[in-house]
């Protein structure tokens, strides 16, 4: 993983991205709201690629923080290019998270505010831009509690939450535990933070609730908590944003060294089907097509160099002609394949091939001729 620490003048708008002000009317509520939207750097170049979509309550203030740090993780790859959508609330915060003092549950101009996100913004945003099913609520405060509501849905709009030092409302935390602890076909991933300076009350009802929630057993939630030590209720944002992207797309990352040597190299199996395991799973959890990165294919031929599994070259060769047709990395892995099996001129004649090709990164084009040139000085071809 790349270093997280994104300073204030990181998270601000200092990116290639689209960033634009939108307003929409609203059935639900009755009048206009004001978004604020960014979109992948390269969105109007790749007309056939669809994104996540993150929606940020609190935009007002927490837009930048959150769409900063989108930026700044899909660029190093750690989670994919998103669009992110913040709403303002400036001037209607308590309004919008209003809730029965009967039953807790949003109310009057609450319950307008529920359906406007559920039914106005998310048909807005799927009608208007290339978003994904695969969608991310985030809230600060009076929002984190609010967007727990869209959990209580047998069909929730969202599939991931980030709540960040939430106002816990009455049976809120009795509520959540037992929604999140049921298992069903859908997968969803909960993120809550606290910190030491937080509000007092705020903090000691979260630390409560992390108790039941980490003592579920549900093998189709992703949960991750956080207590900042040095952080209060307003800066937990800066420092939660960047852990609860990682702890969501964490199975969108390179695989790293880590990875490589506890998960890869001790495998009795083929670590191929770690790789297609690793990328079905990608597509699973955030139904993305994802291609195969140089990285992992560059891991998984390391591995296969390292415990001596030769024959298991070949099929990384075709696997890496589907995801990277026309470049060096395919015919460097059918080349080591035949070399390996002591098909020396075919592996020469493969590594020459090579020369038409394009570069990826770590298999060049001179290094395969050299090894071509070194078969040939070998065996006298």
């Amino acid at each position: 993983m790349k270093p997280f620490l994104i300073s204030t003048l990181l998270c601000l708008n200092i990116t290639f991205a689209q960033t634009f002000y939108k307003s929409i009317e609203s059935n639900a509520i009755g009048t206009t709201r004001e978004l604020k939207i960014q979109l992948p750097r390269n969105y109007e170049s790749n007309p056939e690629k669809y994104y996540p979509l993150i929606i940020v309550f609190d935009g007002d203030y927490l837009f930048e923080v959150v769409a900063g740090n989108v930026e700044y993780c899909s660029y190093w790859q750690d989670m994919p290019e998103a669009i992110v959508v913040g709403v303002n609330q400036a001037n209607s915060r308590s309004e919008d998270c209003y809730i029965s003092s009967a039953d807790y549950l949003p109310f009057n101009s609450g319950a307008q505010f529920y359906d406007f996100i559920e039914n106005d913004l998310i048909s807005f945003m799927t009608e208007n831009y290339r978003s994904l099913n695969f969608r991310v609520a985030v809230g600060h405060g009076e929002t984190a509690n609010f967007i727990n509501y869209f959990l209580f849905n047998t069909n929730s709009v969202f599939n991931a939450f980030i709540a960040l030092s939430p106002s816990i409302s009455p049976m809120m935390e009795e509520n959540l535990t037992r929604r999140l602890g049921q298992e069903d076909d859908s997968n969803t991933f909960y993120y809550l933070s606290t910190a030491e300076l937080d509000i007092k009350r705020n903090k000691n009802k979260i630390m409560m609730l992390n108790s039941k929630l980490s003592a579920l057993e549900n093998t189709n939630l992703q949960y991750a908590f956080d207590n900042f030590e040095t952080a209060n209720h307003y800066s937990l944002a800066a420092q939660s944003i960047p852990k609860a992207l990682e702890s969501i797309f964490f199975a969108f990352h390179p695989i790293s060294k880590k990875e490589y040597k506890n998960d890869i190299l001790t495998l009795q199996t083929s670590p191929l089907e770690y790789l297609i395991e690793k990328y079905d799973l990608i597509e699973t959890l955030y139904g993305i097509e994802k291609q195969i990165s140089i990285n992992d294919f560059r891991v998984i031929a390391t591995a296969i160099e390292k415990t001596k599994k030769f024959e298991y070259f070949k099929e990384l060769g075709k696997i890496a002609s589907e995801h990277h047709p026309d470049t060096t990395i395919a015919s460097f892995y059918l080349a080591r394949h035949y070399e390996e099996i002591g098909k020396q001129k075919k592996a020469m004649n493969i590594y020459r091939s090579a020369f038409s090709l394009e570069e990826v990164e770590g298999y060049r084009k001179d290094d395969m001729l050299k090894r071509a040139d070194q078969i040939k000085k070998e065996f006298g071809y």
